[in-house]
């Protein structure tokens, strides 16, 4: 759940909405989107970040460090872009300069191949985050693209809602909310309804694929869930590892504890990704640990490192109960997770989800374990010979969903994929061992 703190000024971005470089004005570039309260549409050269960039239709400050500076994105897609935001009461999104939640973006390429992605953010980040990762490549293959901020944004989401769970909530809302009014305009736009709408998404919006496939599965044909947000009543979540964490780093990066990395590896960071925990620590760990507590148990007032999640009251298992994940899909899912990530430990999430879904899911499932992958990609500019990208496989699984889903060609059975030896792993990735 990449989390960003950067507040962006978009003063230049809504002038770019009002008047954009490589905006073409011909009729046809405004679809009415149902049910949104707002909304601009522009026909665009180009809808890949390529283009976006400079005409004004993307932040790249919302997806700034998803991926590694050395892969390559498709260019040259033209097509329709509708930004908007459906009803919302709140406003920590300030992109366009609008100061509202509940903003998306749709994208209309001019050559559609029949299907749609949907996709939510990652982290706590704004409807562009999935651009450069999700909507370049998506586009290039002709599928219409649609994501959404989740209904709030920022490092103090948690104010959204008037209980406990709320803005996570709405999260899972939203998602459901966009993909019904994107099918419509994908109809209005091309004379007929997607006959493959896909779900896609990178942590919390990993996470947002499974709920969709849980409880709205007439809605999508399958989905790809990289490294997804586990939440569980009775655990494992964030809670029930973050405080131990927080309670040993700091005696094990002051000197070494024997005793501290053994109770950081029970925590569930994997051996060999010591490497990583500096960064983790001053960037991850505190803040996240405090900004879902302040979501799902604003009464506490102790210390993060001090907060025992099982004897916290029922009322707070219960607001983790809201959003929790079950496994049980019901609609083809690929499921793909890192070994070195260090604030959604794989043990402690997708190898967890990966174990409910076999119990109980419904539906076709692969599940591929990334050795060496993290949880950002743009760590691995710093870490080339430790760490591997996780884009790549994501876009190879995608590929595989399709003919999975599409002529019934299975996957290659889950696995753990090595960290490979040669060629390009920015850029490419095979899901055999």
């Amino acid at each position: 759940m990449p989390i960003v703190r950067t507040v962006l000024t978009a003063g230049a971005v809504a002038a770019a909405l009002t008047a954009p470089a490589h905006a073409q004005e011909r009729p046809g570039c405004e679809i009415t989107v149902p049910g949104a309260e707002k909304q601009v549409g522009a026909c665009l050269d180009d809808l890949t970040t390529a283009g976006t960039t400079g005409s004004g239709h993307t932040v790249p400050a919302d997806w700034a460090g998803l991926h590694a500076a050395g892969t390559r994105n498709p260019t040259g897609v033209p097509g329709i872009q509708l930004d908007g935001y459906f009803p919302d009461t709140s406003t920590t999104n300030a992109n366009h300069g609008w100061n509202h939640d509940a903003q998306f973006v749709i994208r209309l390429p001019d050559r559609w191949n029949g299907g749609l992605v949907v996709g939510g953010s990652p982290g706590n980040r704004r409807q562009y985050a999935n651009d450069f990762t999700i909507s370049d490549w998506a586009l290039a293959k002709g599928y219409a693209f649609a994501a959404t901020d989740k209904g709030n944004t920022g490092t103090e989401f948690f104010n959204d809602g008037r209980r406990p769970g709320d803005a996570v909530v709405e999260w899972n809302d939203r998602v459901t909310q966009l993909t019904r009014a994107a099918k419509k305009v994908v109809a209005k736009r091309y004379g007929r309804i997607p006959r493959r709408t896909y779900a896609a998404g990178i942590s919390n919006g990993g996470y947002l694929v499974r709920w969709q496939l849980e409880n709205h599965p007439e809605l999508y044909d399958g989905g790809i869930d990289a490294e997804g947000t586990l939440w569980r009543a009775d655990g494992p979540n964030l809670f029930t590892y973050l405080p131990s964490v927080l309670r040993a780093y700091p005696s094990y990066a002051a000197t070494g504890d024997p005793a501290a990395h053994k109770a950081l590896l029970k925590a569930g960071l994997a051996p060999g990704s010591e490497f990583l925990w500096p960064f983790h620590d001053q960037v991850y760990w505190e803040l996240t640990q405090r900004i879902y507590r302040e979501e799902f148990d604003p009464a506490y007032t102790g210390k993060e490192s001090d907060y025992n999640y099982a004897a916290r009251p029922r009322d707070v298992h219960r607001a983790v109960a809201r959003v929790s994940l079950t496994g049980r899909i019901r609609k083809p899912l690929i499921t793909l997770h890192g070994t070195y990530d260090s604030l959604l430990p794989i043990t402690t999430d997708s190898d967890v989800y990966a174990k409910l879904v076999r119990a109980r899911g419904k539906a076709p499932y692969r599940y591929y374990r990334v050795e060496a992958a993290n949880h950002v990609d743009g760590l691995y500019d710093a870490h080339p010979t430790r760490l591997r990208p996780l884009l790549p496989c994501m876009r190879t699984a995608f590929t595989a969903l399709e003919s999975w889903t599409q002529d019934g060609t299975p996957p290659p059975r889950s696995t753990t994929l090595p960290l490979p030896t040669s060629g390009d792993p920015t850029n490419t990735c095979s899901l055999t061992s």
